[in-house]
């Protein structure tokens, strides 16, 4: 099984709507797609911001492929995260899960 981990930051203020807008958009998609095994989204409030961490686990590569493209490694952004996101990584990471 294989973890994807992606982080973005949001305003304090807006945490609670962009949680309602991952729901729809990525945690919805990563749901819906072949070979996703489960999704976990975490939030941390900070500083006047709020991160959050998108864990989703894949039953393999090609799984994640089915999800994210060819470029598995790109960060998937959907059209409304620029009105929420203090900026936008471009990659994200991914990790062997040898122990659960």
């Amino acid at each position: 099984m294989i973890a994807r981990l992606w982080r973005g930051r949001t305003i304090s203020s807006q945490a609670d709507e962009y949680f309602e807008y991952l729901k729809k958009t990525g945690l919805q998609d990563s749901r819906s797609t072949n070979g996703n095994q489960g999704v976990y989204i975490l939030r941390r409030l900070k500083d006047g911001e709020a991160e959050f961490l998108f864990l989703s686990l894949w039953e393999s590569l090609e799984a994640i492929k089915r999800f994210a493209g060819d470029d598995y490694e790109k960060a998937r952004y959907y059209p409304a995260d620029k009105n929420f996101l203090l900026e936008m990584e471009p990659t994200v990471s991914h990790y062997e899960i040898l122990a659960k």
